[in-house]
């Protein structure tokens, strides 16, 4: 792996379970890991959703190896790259070399 194309700085949240005061289940996103990261497969493009048009940006995160991060799955994960948030769709093990893993993501829709 080519350290130099690490480039940009991305954040991994965790999605967590917190009860308030009066016993109500509310859902909150917290930060599980940041890390350097190498932004690929980006493609932009508009999809036609509920007879509304929504953002369909993919693209594809390549993370260095480690512990925190052989725990991500796609469910209670997300990507924050720079203010924009992406929903994980698929864990790339690389063959299971133990040296990156890629995270193929979609822009969030809110």
């Amino acid at each position: 792996m080519n350290i130099a194309l690490l480039n940009t700085r991305i954040t991994i949240q965790q999605q967590t379970t917190t009860v308030d005061t009066i016993g109500n289940h509310i859902n909150t996103w917290k930060d599980y890991y940041t890390c350097a990261a190498t932004v690929s497969g980006e493609t932009n493009g508009e999809a036609e959703e509920a007879a509304t048009t929504v953002d369909d940006t993919n693209a594809c995160f390549t993370i260095r190896y480690c512990a925190l991060v052989s725990a991500i799955t796609n469910t209670n994960f997300r990507v924050d790259f720079d203010g924009q948030l992406y929903d994980i769709l698929s864990v790339d093990h690389q063959n299971y070399k133990r040296k990156s893993i890629k995270l193929h993501c979609r822009k969030a829709r809110r």
